[in-house]
């Protein structure tokens, strides 16, 4: 009588240890690096995470794998791979690139057998759920309505500047009363500034900007880096946030600096709810891993504290996001988002947006899109002349002062997009 072959139990754990030590194979032999190419370009790619939502046995030693895989370039890959053998003892026998940046060259369907194959995608879109990519160009406004006025007042209000990712024109400025401009050093923000009477009451101020805005993909950048694992008033450093992110980073096996910050980004989307209630809007990381509830300051104050207790440079950035599917009309607010520093590069995130659309996040990780404007950097900002209150938290909407009380004029944004 024949023996039969036991074949051993695969779970999705052996799966994943079995790509990762192929991977891990892979880097050794390639320098450093996990080396494909394309029809045009030869990657070095570095590992960000395995899907183990999408770990798969196909039968009796087949397995499926898929994994993002960021390269030197900043452009992030998602790489399917079909793996056979053993656990403990498994070898790839095909890779292929499912994405890039978040934009699938192919999608898979099941054939009546319950079999797969890969259908390939043409021309994938570049509208993705608001998105725009490469350029845009739009005229900007910033109104704001003044309140009552019984004695004096002073208002501060952000003055977006131009930079490699942003060219901004002011075309109009209408002004109650004389203004000046004023730099804001460490962050290098540049901020109008005027100070009122009671007459200027329900007077308008207006601001007309013309802005050709690029896509924003990692980038190098000379300054140092360190000046972003310091905290902030409302970002905090260590402590509850150090050891938060060890065991963020620890569960999910985090290697690399790239590899740990995915590990950050999708704790904060996996965790946090998108939801305009209770204290939300100050951007005050303790709140957000308290109440794990928020906009988009809170999404990116939490990030930022743990990233900065992780040991990787982050930082803050606010200014609009401009609809897609118009070319005209109000926009809702400001937004805010982040970048890390990983690879002598600046990484930018969107995790708040990134949570509402799920099938951007790998997208989100690595870019921000060119529809959207900045109005300023940092967080606790110090200038001179400043508010009596102290350091300004971020500045998107005016911050006002009426005699030595807060203030909250009415502040509206429409555009005009340039066809």
């Amino acid at each position: 009588m024949l023996a039969v072959k036991k074949i051993p139990k695969v779970v999705t754990s052996d799966i994943e240890a079995g790509i990762k030590a192929n991977i891990a194979k892979k880097v050794e032999e390639g320098g450093g690096y996990f080396n494909m190419s394309t029809e045009d370009r030869d990657l070095r790619l570095k590992l960000v995470r395995v899907h183990t939502e999408y770990l798969s046995n196909l039968g009796p030693q087949r397995h499926f794998a898929c994994v993002d895989l960021a390269d030197i370039s900043g452009d992030v890959y998602d790489v399917d791979f079909f793996l056979e053998g053993d656990p403990g003892s498994m070898t790839v026998t095909e890779t292929t690139l499912h994405k890039l940046n978040g934009k699938p060259y192919y999608t898979w369907k099941q054939r009546k057998d319950k079999s797969w194959y890969r259908m390939p995608i043409e021309n994938a879109s570049t509208d993705l759920l608001g998105i725009k990519e490469g350029e845009d160009r739009f005229e900007f406004h910033y109104e704001v309505s003044l309140p009552e006025m019984q004695e004096t007042a002073k208002i501060w209000i952000p003055v977006p500047q131009s930079d490699r990712f942003q060219s901004v024109k002011l075309l109009e400025i209408e002004a109650p009363t004389a203004h000046q401009l004023l730099r804001e050093k460490y962050y290098g923000n540049t901020i109008l500034y005027m100070e009122l009477s009671p007459v200027h009451s329900g007077k308008k101020l207006k601001l007309v900007y013309d802005v050709l805005r690029q896509e924003k993909k990692p980038y190098s950048e000379e300054a140092s880096p360190t000046i972003y694992l310091k905290p902030n008033l409302l970002m905090p450093v260590g402590d509850r946030f150090q050891i938060l992110a060890d065991s963020i980073i620890g569960n999910k096996g985090g290697g690399g600096t790239i590899m740990r910050a995915r590990a950050l980004y999708d704790y904060v989307i996996d965790n946090m709810r998108y939801i305009k209630a209770g204290k939300y809007g100050t951007g005050d990381a303790v709140y957000a891993c308290d109440a794990l509830s928020g906009n988009c300051t809170e999404f990116h104050a939490l990030f930022i504290s743990l990233a900065r207790s992780a040991g990787i440079p982050a930082r803050f950035a606010v200014g609009a996001a401009i609809p897609s599917d118009r070319d005209d009309g109000g926009i809702d607010g400001y937004h805010c988002w982040a970048e890390f520093y990983a690879e002598e590069k600046w990484w930018p995130v969107d995790i708040s947006e990134a949570n509402k659309y799920s099938a951007l996040a790998t997208y989100y990780f690595g870019r921000h899109p060119a529809n959207r404007i900045e109005f300023s950097k940092g967080r606790d900002l110090q200038i001179e002349p400043g508010p009596k209150s102290g350091p300004i938290n971020f500045l998107a909407y005016p911050v006002m002062e009426i005699g030595q009380t807060p203030a909250y004029p009415k502040t509206f944004f429409s555009f005009l997009r340039e066809n």
